[in-house]
């Protein structure tokens, strides 16, 4: 089986002596998290450092998913290597990967995913918990960076599946932000229009009470790449609240 090994991170990591499947498997460090135990298998967490670059190294044993295209199941790894180079072949700003393999070892089946670490980005949740401190200019741009993240990722047909404050990492540049998107292993094609979209978005409005009504419709023409006052930001502002309402009520 081939590996992936970025032209970016081959030097850095062969210098080290990870530049293999093997290498990074037996690599010894410190859990970031508790590693998730269900589907029989395991799935951990791990920092690494190299000479001033970040990364985090994933290593999972016998941690499958089943797909209509993997119906006896396949690593979580697998699925969201592919997705994380979907994402950069269709430009939508995502971590990147800078390994990928998967081994069967004695009925056992391993897999690593080793992504770069978003050192100097912040998540949208940390913002959030923060926002009331934060000013009207920095709130504007937060909000349009995440609509046309939103509108980006839409605009060519995917569905990010847990498109939540979490997993929206922001940079301020000057007056503005740049956004990106992690966690893509429940990303998928958008394939029923307008529902798809309201499903998708409507999860991180629930997450974010601190948006006031005016900010939500910021962040709405940045999505719809329409003036806030438009009929259209109209008519997804009562859609969306009317799926929040369902959900909460639940």
């Amino acid at each position: 089986m081939t590996d992936f090994l970025a032209a970016q991170d081959r030097a850095l990591l062969e210098r080290h002596g990870l530049g293999t499947f093997d290498a990074l498997w037996a690599k010894q460090l410190e859990a970031v998290d508790e590693p998730n135990t269900a589907r029989g298998g395991w799935s951990s967490v791990f920092r690494l450092e190299l000479e001033g670059q970040g990364y985090y190294l994933k290593r999972q044993s016998n941690y499958l998913t089943r797909t209509l295209s993997a119906p006896l199941g396949e690593p979580s790894f697998a699925r969201e290597f592919r997705n994380i180079s979907r994402y950069e072949k269709l430009g939508i700003p995502a971590l990147k990967a800078a390994f990928f393999g998967e081994r069967k070892v004695d009925g056992e089946v391993r897999a690593i995913l080793l992504t770069r670490a978003l050192d100097g980005w912040d998540d949208l949740d940390w913002l959030l918990q923060r926002w009331a401190k934060l000013s009207a200019t920095q709130h504007s741009a937060i909000l349009q960076a995440c609509g046309q993240l939103a509108r980006r990722l839409h605009g060519v047909r995917q569905v990010h599946g847990c498109f939540y404050p979490k997993h929206i990492f922001l940079q301020g540049r000057g007056d503005a932000y740049q956004a990106q998107l992690i966690d893509l292993e429940k990303t998928r094609p958008l394939l029923f229009g307008q529902r798809d979209r309201t499903k998708d978005l409507e999860p991180l409005l629930r997450r974010a009470p601190e948006w006031s009504d005016a900010q939500l419709r910021e962040l709405l023409a940045a999505y719809l790449d329409q003036p806030q006052d438009s009929t259209l930001v109209d008519r997804w502002v009562k859609r969306l609240t009317a799926r929040r309402s369902q959900k909460e009520t639940r």
